[in-house]
């Protein structure tokens, strides 16, 4: 996690957004996935971990490269590796949620993951995506511009990432695996970790603070990777201003913030002047949350410290907005618009005329049966999307839905609209909280416009929701307040510079909009980034059908995938 210099030397010329026509380059790495011992918080922890490190192994490459990854499972459970916001045109075999495009990599095996980068630009990430294992198997993907590519904003001097991390004293798998099996939520983590660093705000002596060293009138670019489990995180810099450049590898239009507001899943670039008195300056980043379930409120600190500074850091001067401070959210989300510049995809935003398959989803938390002997109540923790709590198979959807001869693994048949039409952000506490289960999908054709409405309602003490569609950037054109109204609220959407993410903000007792293109074949993850939601069964699964060439069709599977028994 070490600070990087950003003069570069490579071979080859990369794919640029201008579609020139050109070669690659194309990386190897190796992950030897295996327990870990780490002391924090006065604590021995084991867990899962790559290459020994928390968090993992940095890939840093260009725009348009391919990378490759072999991961060897050295581990004692399965668990497969999810390339987070990288598009992998037309190979949802590489994707890696598990029991949705692959099985997962067993004990004692490996799998080598193709990684086909296209037009991102900037920070991304790599998690596990089983159950809770990306809580500790987790790193950055950056993703650096091509050449002769130039950046849309000052270069800068130097770049650092900051992951933000949730801290637990307990292996992650075993603790969903114990919440899912009371049938309660899981429990409050124990700390919030920066770059696996917890600072000096929790009482152990010996925890480390991360500290980033920097020089006077030096210009740094921050790749913050908001890696927590469940929490939205605001982050600052004591007595610095931040510059916003670019969100999910998509360059947006900059503009200043004391701080920024992040969701689990989410990337942000941002550029910080050194341009204060020569001394030792907190960073920090503590939760947001505006439903029923707030998280703990911890403050976890880092540093930014000026070369030859003395003198001690005052944990009073931190600034950040409070827990529950949704204006402070809102303000800085609202602000967020795409940049009208060069190294950034052709704007191509769906006009209404584009639109074949509209998608309008509730977003719920609810309850089931109890399903185990261990249940602490009659009833269970659930979540669903349209009332339909997803069920994961254990014979992968994409090999059922690519092979065609196995059948009973998914249907068809996810509801493009809410069963029932009500309040969805007012009272519910007379309404059923039970959900149905299903393992149901939607179909798309190729090169369909899409429009998708995600409307959150107050089930379960309501909040907000990042919600996450692997395989897709999407252009995010609307956000409102109370029930969306079809008639009227598309009337307010921004179809000139919307932002092109790949996780949106859900707000609470409101409604978010998103367009995009179908032009990306395969079998494609949607599901809420916060992991209890998505264990609950706040999912569901895109498929893309081929179009009419091998050119927009899916590639082959590759050899060696996992097998499911």
């Amino acid at each position: 996690m070490g600070l990087v210099k950003t003069s570069f030397v490579f071979v080859g010329v990369l794919f640029l957004t201008t579609l020139l026509i050109c070669s690659a380059d194309v990386h190897h790495y190796d992950f030897f996935v295996r327990e870990s011992n780490f002391t924090k918080l006065c604590n021995t922890t084991t867990f899962l971990v790559v290459n020994d490190s928390y968090p993992g192994p940095e890939i840093r490459v260009h725009r348009g490269d391919t990378v490759f990854v072999n991961v060897h499972n050295q581990g004692n459970y399965g668990f497969t590796i999810h390339w987070h916001g990288v598009k992998q045109p037309r190979n949802p075999w590489s994707d890696g949620p598990e029991f949705v495009t692959q099985c997962p990599i067993r004990p004692g095996t490996n799998f080598t993951y193709e990684v086909i980068l296209s037009d991102e630009i900037g920070t991304l990430w790599w998690h596990a995506h089983s159950d809770w294992t990306r809580g500790s198997v987790q790193g950055a993907f950056v993703i650096l511009p091509a050449e002769n590519e130039t950046y849309p904003f000052p270069k800068p001097d130097a770049d650092q990432t900051i992951i933000l991390q949730t801290w637990y004293n307990e292996d992650y798998l075993q603790l969903i695996n114990e919440a899912l099996a009371l049938g309660i939520s899981p429990r409050q983590p124990d700390a919030y970790a920066i770059n696996g660093n917890l600072g000096d705000t929790y009482g152990c002596p010996n925890d480390t603070i991360f500290r980033m060293q920097v020089d006077y009138e030096k210009l740094y670019l921050l790749r913050i990777i908001n890696a927590a489990m469940n929490e939205p995180q605001f982050f600052a810099i004591t007595n610095h201003t931040l510059v916003l450049v670019a969100q999910d590898a998509s360059y947006v239009q900059r503009f200043r913030s004391e701080y920024i507001l992040i969701n689990p899943g989410q990337t942000m670039d941002v550029l910080v002047m050194a341009n204060q008195n020569a001394g030792q300056y907190y960073m920090a980043t503590r939760p947001f949350a505006n439903g029923a379930a707030l998280p703990v409120d911890f403050i976890t600190t880092g540093v930014f410290q000026y070369t030859n500074s003395e003198g001690g850091l005052n944990a009073s001067l931190i600034t950040l907005p409070a827990r529950n401070d949704t204006n402070a959210t809102d303000s800085f989300i609202g602000r967020i618009r795409n940049a009208n510049v060069t190294q950034n995809p052709p704007l191509n935003v769906p006009a209404d005329s584009d639109i074949h398959r509209r998608v309008y989803i509730a977003i719920a938390t609810n309850n089931l049966p109890c399903n185990t002997s261990q249940c602490l109540e009659q009833v269970r923790f659930a979540a669903s999307l349209n009332n339909v709590s997803f069920v994961f198979p254990r014979v992968d959807i994409l090999q059922a839905y690519y092979n065609r001869s196995i059948s009973g693994v998914y249907t068809e048949d996810f509801p493009l609209n809410p069963p029932e039409f009500y309040d969805f952000t007012g009272n519910l506490t007379e309404f059923n909280p039970m959900a149905d289960t299903g393992t149901r999908a939607v179909l798309i054709n190729y090169g369909d416009g899409v429009e998708i409405v995600f409307q959150a309602t107050e089930f379960g003490g309501g909040g907000s929701h990042p919600m996450h569609l692997h395989g897709f950037s999407f252009y995010w054109v609307g956000t409102g307040t109370g029930n969306f109204n079809n008639q009227t609220d598309p009337r307010t959407y921004n179809l000139v510079d919307p932002p092109l993410i790949n996780t949106v903000h859900v707000p609470r007792k409101g409604w978010v909009a998103v367009r995009f293109f179908a032009d990306n074949p395969g079998v494609w993850f949607m599901h809420c980034h916060l992991e209890r939601h998505s264990s609950w069964g706040m999912d569901t699964v895109f498929i893309v059908r081929d179009g009419t060439t091998a050119e927009t069709s899916m590639l082959p599977p590759p050899p060696g995938m996992p097998r499911c028994t």
